[in-house]
Formats: C-alpha cells, sequence, structure tokens
C-alpha cells in the first residue's frame, strides 16, 4: 500500500465537494505535470491512502484523507476545448494524462503547513521541502501515522 498528498484548490473540489458527491468519489482531473502524472499512472492503487489537501486558498492544509477508489484511466478533460484542461497535443487514442477517482474517508481538522513544520517527525517529508510544488506527493507509511493518528485527531 501507498500513501499519497493529493493537493486541491477547495474552489475547485474541497474536502466537502468530496463527501458530497455521488457515492463520495470524484475524479481527480485536471493534473497537467508529468511527475504527477507518473505517480497515478505508475504506482498509485485502489486502497491507496490519500491526504486530501486544501492549496492556493487563504489557509492550506490538510482538510481531510480519502482513498484512491480507481485504476487510473485518461483523464477527459484534455479533450474537452471548452475546459481549462483541454490540451490540443491529447488524442483519445494516445491519452497524455491520466487521472483516478478519490473517495472520502472522512474529514480532520485543518493541519496547517506550519503545524506540519512543527512536527520534527515530518521534517523530511516532500510537501515541505523547499520549492516543492507538486500537486502530488509521495509520503511515507510513518508519516502517514504520525498525521492520521496524532495530528488529525477530531
Amino acid at each position: 500500500m501507498h500513501y499519497w498528498l493529493m493537493k486541491s484548490e477547495p474552489d475547485e473540489a474541497s474536502i466537502d465537494d468530496l463527501a458530497g458527491a455521488p457515492g463520495q468519489t470524484l475524479p481527480w482531473t485536471g493534473v497537467r505535470n508529468y511527475q504527477a502524472r507518473n505517480f497515478m499512472r505508475d504506482l498509485m492503487k485502489v486502497g491507496d491512502g490519500v491526504l486530501f489537501y486544501h492549496s492556493s486558498c487563504a489557509v492550506p492544509g490538510i482538510a481531510g484523507i480519502a482513498r484512491v477508489a480507481s485504476t487510473p484511466y485518461p483523464d477527459p478533460t484534455q479533450f474537452d476545448v471548452q475546459s481549462v484542461y483541454y490540451d490540443p497535443k491529447a488524442r483519445e487514442e494516445e491519452p497524455r494524462w491520466m487521472l483516478v477517482d478519490v473517495s472520502f474517508v472522512r474529514k480532520t481538522p485543518l493541519i496547517t503547513l506550519p503545524m506540519l513544520r512543527d512536527e520534527p517527525r515530518l521534517a523530511d517529508m516532500r510537501v515541505l521541502a523547499k520549492g516543492n510544488r507538486l500537486s502530488i506527493t509521495p509520503v511515507t507509511a510513518d508519516e502517514w501515522r504520525v498525521i492520521t493518528k496524532d495530528l488529525a485527531k477530531g
């Protein structure tokens, strides 16, 4: 089993949107970074744990816990000329961008970046690395335990 931190802007898809979605599941659309895409395409498995992170908002942080709910499949937004995620180089017979579905597990109290930085056991967490801008990053099993067992109580 793998663990992941997946960032979403809450005005696009929040933990509340996930909780209220049909089947409490949403497709993770719009990833346009090759490394993040490769994580989804090559490494994510159904059942993997997800830290649902609100980004590009007043107070960014982990807002909930989710699970990977599907195997990877082509992101349909790459083919939609009306979508902000449209990619004119993508073809249905040769998609460039993949996604996985994510399902809701539970909300957590907001775990902010300062809270993550204040926890010595998370010092090497990739989301805390200077210059990290990836929307999807791996999380170690130890980091997952610290966050879900110690920081996410509530």
